[in-house]
């Protein structure tokens, strides 16, 4: 009786807290290492990311209106038009290289969009963390008001939803001013396989 009593403790699950942000940012600073082109402060939150686990991405109306303004001005739009080459877009849309730790320094990074949303009607396998975009410049156009959109969108995804899942790409320095533009035609241009 008292070896099954014991046995019964041991199978018994434990009570544990989760633990708090904090917690786990402190073990990723102590278990990460930097290595090749991957530094230690990849792991750490900045104040917005921290904002945002803190009240688990559902901060305050005004908190969030705030966020979302001192973030567009992060966004640097370029001075020339925004949509470059939807068929390069479509390369990088479809990239997941990149920010590896065995990449040399200046390689170009992959956009991993397919990770995310669906993209165009002949991908077989996408991510649905993110809306479809299949057929977003057929829906809501190629005007310049809607290009600038999608151009600070990938810049700065927290410019328009503050706690957006989605990465900040140029105010990360992931994506090119390039990039983005061949971002924004492969989703705008009516020529791209996303408007067909």
């Amino acid at each position: 009786m008292r070896i099954l009593l014991f046995m019964g403790i041991l199978t018994a699950p434990l009570a544990l807290a989760e633990p708090t942000a904090r917690e786990v940012q402190d073990i990723h600073l102590r278990d990460f290492h930097t290595k090749g082109i991957v530094k230690k402060d990849t792991v750490a939150q900045d104040a917005l990311q921290r904002l945002c686990t803190v009240t688990n991405d559902r901060p305050s109306t005004e908190i969030a209106k705030q966020i979302e303004a001192d973030q567009m001005k992060t966004i640097v739009f370029p001075a020339g038009g925004m949509m470059g080459d939807w068929k390069r877009g479509e390369d990088l849309a479809q990239s997941g290289r990149g920010m590896t730790f065995s990449d040399a320094a200046g390689t170009p990074n992959g956009g991993s969009c397919y990770n995310c949303h669906q993209i165009a009607a002949k991908e077989i396998s996408y991510g649905t963390l993110g809306p479809s975009l299949q057929g977003f410049g057929k829906t809501r156009g190629a005007g310049a008001e809607t290009q600038k959109y999608v151009y600070g969108k990938i810049y700065n995804a927290k410019a328009y939803s503050a706690c957006s899942q989605m990465p900040r790409l140029g105010f990360s320095g992931t994506l090119t001013e390039q990039q983005i533009k061949d971002l924004v035609a492969y989703l705008l241009d009516p020529a791209s396989p996303v408007n067909q």
